[in-house]
Parts: structure tokens; sequence; C-alpha cells
């Protein structure tokens, strides 16, 4: 067979593969559907776990067997990602009503993973086999899995906004969601006054629900802002721990500050961090009133604890925790989801619209099929009513029939034909019957002790209930207003059975104002050695040992103790650093690397200069790459409070060679050097001013795999090493920029 090429044009692949790729992402992986508030791989571990039989009143399976069947019948995308479903599923500190009971090691709120899955155990938790997979045969679509061996549900049946309950994070293509958890009373009961009035308004519903209720409790701190949040789908919730006073009860015992809730932000490696951060605070003297922190967090609850001083100031304390620590963060409320195969923005309106939409669906499939089995039920035990009284007549027609077939074709159409009836008068009776065809297999298929008394009445009280049942199942399916009947019914013992207590306190705090005490302005010397190791040396010290200070180390200058120092990177990065983030040293003590200050990595990069920021104001910074590209940039182009930005615009495979500072008005001579020995000598009234994201201009006019060594200033030194020799720079003629320049013999 021949070989078929398709010609198209690329970018128009191209276009159509990402688009296709991110629809993908977006309604088959990351974004949760609007009517069961669940993403596919969450939707596929709680059917596989029914599929299995794995409720809530029988014994916990392993979780790989779990994982294993879920990935090979419905989510063949590896087994970490519903490994992890599973486990998140499980944690009360995540879900507002965890839908998965784990045993075993499921992590922890301080950030600890999950045991392996060969380790660990779980089952469906009741909330989950009762609102969400009820009536899951008669309620949803079925579709095919990924290979089509298998059916899988297009949504689960759930009973209540899965969407509010136990919100949703996830990060897609281009877009993202995260919608905050809910309290599962306050849920339902706006459920049920927005079925009462369709035309009520968010702030209504605010009435309500009130906002956010985390698992993990803590404070809102925005309520104001609620309103706007919850009418457009996104916007900022400002959250805060909770901080509880304990006061000592002797006088030597030590006030304390409790953190007993922690904002949502801080689930995972937040606390750890957060311990970080008071203990910096500590050490920096910002909360000198706190002599001890300790983590006293158990599977009771978090109780982080810190110990103060005699009178201290607690509400100056408080600010600065809000101020300066994850204490205070905000939660970003974007509530996307898919609807109708799209993605959109959901206000509160639009969730609960869905919702009852969703409920009006799966209830009318329900009640139809429940309405059809009464009605095939009556249909049955009318005819079998009927059979009791033309019993004897029923009898005589199977005693003279040949086969079954024979007396059923009699019984639904009155024909005789080959039945010999002892009684003729029977005959003329059994031309008359006229038994539907599941009346007339019933029929057949009686046992003769449905003859006896008390079965017959039984069977007249079934076909009452039957009759009642299908007038119940019709009014239901008649209109949506005996529906709303219903959900309120079903809402009202989903609260009943389920419901907790709010968590989160809802409320407009104070701003937490914080005003840093001006720092005692001082000299201090910095000093850095050929590895980078960087410290400081009070003024006296250096002073004593300035030789040998100057002598051992490759940087050494005076700096404000409010300064920042400015270190430039052959890879055109600029790193600054506060002085007050380096430790005040001793005489002969090492110092910090550079790398544990800063992103620079030493394994890979070279320090150019290491300058104070104030000495380079009002100056310019005079650069010289690899390739012969220089400039000279007007400081003013790095003021900035980053602590990392790029000083200026390399090619690939360019760094820098030197990184000079330049008076305004200097009147020096540059001389360049390349590897091959050529040396070029201009004044640097001749090297225009740049950018700082721009490369320069070219200098020199290198050969093949020629590059440039060094760059001096004559005012810097009289002599330069080049390849080995020692040259007089002052003695070198000028040249023409842009050319060679001399060879040094």
């Amino acid at each position: 067979m021949a070989e078929k090429i398709l010609r198209t044009e690329y970018s128009e692949e191209m276009q159509k593969s990402y688009l296709d790729y991110s629809m993908s992402v977006i309604t088959a992986r990351a974004i949760p559907d609007a009517r069961d508030g669940l993403k596919p791989v969450q939707r596929r571990v709680l059917y596989d776990m029914s599929e299995l039989r794995i409720f809530s009143d029988r014994p916990h399976r392993k979780s790989a067997r779990i994982v294993g069947d879920t990935m090979g019948k419905y989510h063949p995308h590896g087994d970490s990602s519903i490994y992890e479903t599973l486990v998140v599923l499980s944690q009360d500190f995540k879900k507002g009503m965890p839908l998965i009971d784990g045993h075993g090691n499921f992590g922890s709120i301080e950030g600890d993973g999950a045991a392996a899955m060969r380790y660990t155990e779980a089952k469906l938790a009741k909330f989950a086999e009762e609102v969400y997979l009820k009536d899951l045969e008669r309620t949803v679509e079925f579709i095919s899995n990924y290979d089509e061996t298998e059916k899988e549900p297009e949504v689960l049946p759930v009973r209540v906004p899965n969407l509010l309950i136990n919100g949703a994070e996830g990060i897609a293509v281009g877009m993202s969601t995260s919608i905050p958890t809910h309290n599962l009373l306050e849920v339902c009961n706006t459920c049920i006054a927005y079925i009462k009035n369709r035309n009520i308004d968010t702030k209504g519903l605010l009435e309500v629900l009130h906002g956010p209720d985390f698992p993990t409790g803590g404070i809102i701190a925005n309520k104001r802002d609620l309103l706007d949040i919850y009418s457009t789908g996104n916007g900022k919730i400002k959250l805060r721990g909770k901080i509880e006073v304990e006061l000592g009860r002797k006088k030597s015992d030590k006030d304390k500050l409790i953190i007993s809730e922690i904002p949502y932000t801080m689930v995972g490696a937040g606390i750890n961090k957060f311990l970080i951060d008071v203990a910096n605070l500590v050490e920096t003297k910002k909360l000198s009133d706190v002599v001890d922190i300790s983590n006293q967090s158990d599977k009771n609850g978090t109780r982080i604890v810190l110990e103060l001083r005699k009178d201290a100031d607690i509400e100056k304390i408080k600010n600065i925790l809000y101020k300066k620590t994850k204490l205070e963060d905000t939660f970003g409320v974007n509530m996307l989801a898919i609807v109708d195969g799209r993605p959109e923005i959901l206000s509160l309106k639009d969730i609960l619209k869905n919702y009852i939409e969703f409920q009006y669906e799966i209830t009318t499939k329900k009640y139809n099929i429940l309405l059809n089995k009464e009605l095939e039920k009556k249909e049955i035990q009318e005819g079998l009513i009927k059979a009791v009284d033309v019993i004897d007549l029923i009898i005589a027609i199977l005693r003279g029939s040949k086969n079954l077939a024979q007396a059923k074709k009699c019984l639904t159409s009155g024909d005789t034909t080959g039945i010999n009836f002892k009684v003729k008068s029977l005959e003329k009776d059994a031309k008359k019957l006229s038994f539907t065809d599941k009346q007339a297999q019933a029929i057949l298929d009686m046992r003769l002790y449905k003859l006896i008394g008390l079965e017959i009445e039984a069977l007249l009280k079934d076909n009452a209930t039957t009759l009642k049942n299908i007038e119940e199942y019709e009014n239901i399916l008649k209109n949506h207003k005996n529906m709303d009947k219903l959900f309120i019914k079903d809402l009202e013992k989903i609260k009943k059975d389920f419901a907790t207590t709010r968590k989160t306190l809802i409320e407009d705090a104070k701003e937490a104002v914080y005003v840093e005490e001006p720092i005692a302005s001082e000299e201090v010397i910095f000093v850095m050695d050929k590895f980078g190791y960087c410290r400081l040396l009070d003024r006296s010290t250096f002073d004593k040992n300035a030789e040998t200070v100057e002598s051992e180390n490759t940087y050494v200058f005076p700096i404000m103790n409010t300064d920042r120092v400015c270190i430039f990177s052959n890879t055109g990065v600029l790193y600054k650093i506060k002085v007050m983030d380096l430790p005040m040293s001793k005489l002969r003590d090492k110092g910090t690397p550079i790398d544990n200050l800063t992103k620079f990595d030493s394994s890979v990069e070279e320090i150019m200069l290491a300058v104070s920021e104030d000495s380079m104001r009002g100056n310019f910074i005079l650069m010289m790459t690899k390739n012969g590209y220089i400039k000279k940039v007007s400081s003013d182009e790095y003021k900035t409070n980053n602590k990392q930005v790029a000083s200026t615009k390399l090619m690939d495979e360019d760094i820098l060679i030197a990184v000079k500072i330049l008076l305004p008005r200097a009147n020096t001579d540059i001389c360049i050097v390349s590897d091959a020995g050529y040396i070029l000598k201009f004044n640097v009234s001749e090297v225009n001013e740049f950018k700082k994201s721009t490369r320069g201009e070219k200098a020199i006019t290198l050969g093949y795999n020629e590059f440039v060594d060094s760059l001096y200033l004559t005012a810097d030194s009289r002599l330069a090493n080049v390849n080995g020799k020692e040259v007089t720079l002052s003695k070198v003629r000028l040249s023409h920029r842009g050319y060679k320049g001399q060879k040094i013999k």
C-alpha cells in the first residue's frame, strides 16, 4: 500500500491541536461540572467504589485495589492522580464534607503526605453514599468508558449543590477555578429559600448562606465584599487565623497567644512557614516580646503557642502577625464550572439555578421509571384480580389445552381452537377473554396458594397501594411545584442527618496596622570572599584589621545598614540584598553564601561586581559582553524594590565579562582585550547610553571563535595581563572603534 502523505499548514494544525488539547484539559480534567460539582477523576473514584460495593457499613478496602480498578476501567491517566484524589476526598481539613472514610495515614494539615496506597484503606462515607450515589441507575445517563468496554455515569445524582459544599480547585489551560467550601446546613437552607422564591436576590440569599465556611475555621475579615463576590463569581476573601489570649494564672506564668484556627490557605506547608516567619521576626527584634514559639497541634486540632514577656503589647503583636505573616492571607474566588460543555463563571444564583435544573432532570427520569414500573405492576395485578373471578374458566382452559402457548392464546384473544372443554358452556365464556400478554403470563405463572382468601386480600391491598403510588408519581411529574415540595422535604432530611455547625467566623474586621520603628542608621563594612560568602563587620573591628580583611576578601566596602548590596552576575541578572538581612559577624567568621540569600547559583554564575546601591546613584553602569557588545546604563534603570531584575539583554551563548561603575563626567580610557591577544583602546565618551533591556553596540571586531577576555579602565590599573604578559595600558595607542585593535607582541 502506497504511503499517504497529507499536506497541511503547520500553524493551522498546531492551532487546532492546541485548542483540542486545551478543551480536553478544561472539560475532562481540571474543571468541575456544574451539575454534580465533581471533576471526572473524582466522579470515577466514587462510582468505582460503589461498583466494588465498598459502602459505609462494610469493611475498608485497600486503596491500591480502588486505584487499580478505577484506572483499569475508567481513568487511564496514571495511579498518582487517582490516589491523590482519593486522599483529598477523605481529608476533613480540605473538604467541607469528606466523601471517603480513610483508614491509615492520609496526611495531615501540616503538609505531611499520605502513606503509599498499599498501606492505606478506604470506604465510602455515609454522606457520599446517601447524597451522591443514591438511585444512580435510574437517574442519570451512562456513557461508554475510554475503551468502550464499560459504562460510567455522565454525572452523579448529587442531591445538594456540591460546588458550594466542597468547593473546587483546579488549573486548566488559560483558566482556573477556585470555589470556597460552605456549611451544609446553610447551603440546604439557601436552596430551600431559592426554591420558595426564584426572584430572591443575592443579598437575600446571603442572609441565609452568610458566606464560606472553611474546614480549618478562621475568620473572614471582609464581610462587606461578599455581596460583590457572590454576585460576580470572583473576588478576594481576606482570611485570618484565630488568636486567643491565655493570661498566666500565677505571677511566674507567662501570658500566651494561642493560635487555634488557621486560614485555609495555610493548609500544608503553610504552618511550618508561619513558624519560620515568626522566628525571623523574633530574631530581627520586630517581635521582641515573644520569648518562645511551640507547635502543640495534635489530632484534636491546631494549637500554636507564643509565650510573651511580661506586660507585652498584645494588640501590637497581633497586628504584626497579621501584617508580616500568612496568618492573614487572601483566598482568590473564581467560581468557574462546566455548564452544557462550556466553562462559565457562575454567580451564587447561577449555581443554584443549575442545581435546580439538574434536580428537575434527574427527578423526572427517576419518577418516569418508577411510574412505568407501577403501571406494569398495576396491569399484572388487575389481570390476577380478574382471573380470580373466573378461576374455574381458566382451570378449564388449562385442562383442555395441549400446551401453554395454546392456553395463552386463548387467554389473550379468546381463541379456543384445539382446546377440549368438558363443559361446553365454558367455551362460550372463553371466547370473551382478552387479557394482555403480561397478564396472561402472570396467570399462567400463578400458583394455587394465591386462591387462598388471605392471599386474595393481599393482592387487593397491593393493588390499592400501586394505584396510590401511580397517583403520587403522576402528581410529581405533572408540574415543577410538586417537585419543589419533594426537594424541600429531601433537603430537610439531609440537614437532619448530616448538618454540622459553622466553623468560620464572618465579620468586618479592622485593618491590621503596624508601623515599623525606624532603624537607627549606622555604617558597617560589607565583606565578601572569592567563594561568595558575605558578612558584615562593625567599623571598629575593620579599622583594627583593615589590611588583613582587604587581603583575604574580594569585595570590601562601607555601607549603611539601611542600604542594599547590588550584585551583578555574568548571566545578566542583578541581585539585591538588604543589609539588614546580612549577618553581623566577628573577624574570623565565615559568613553566609550568597546562594542562601538570593537565587544566585554559584555553580553556573560568576559575580562581576558587588556594590552598594547608594554608591550607584547618579552614576552609569558600564557593561561588556563576551561577544564584544558594550553599553553604559543609567543607574536609575535599576531603581526597584525587587530582589532580582535583569541587568541587561544577552543573546544566546553570550555572557558579561565586565561590569564597572562610571562617573557621569568620567574622562578615562577603556581597554578591551581579546583571547587572541588583541587590545583595543578608546575613550569612555565614545560609549553610548542604552536602556537595560537592550544588548548595546558592537565594540570590537572579533575573529572566528574569538571572544573578549577582559576590560580595563586605565584609571583602575596601570598594568594589564594580556596572555600572560604585563602591558602598560597608558602606552597602548588609541584605536578607532569597531576595529580589531593592535596585537600585543
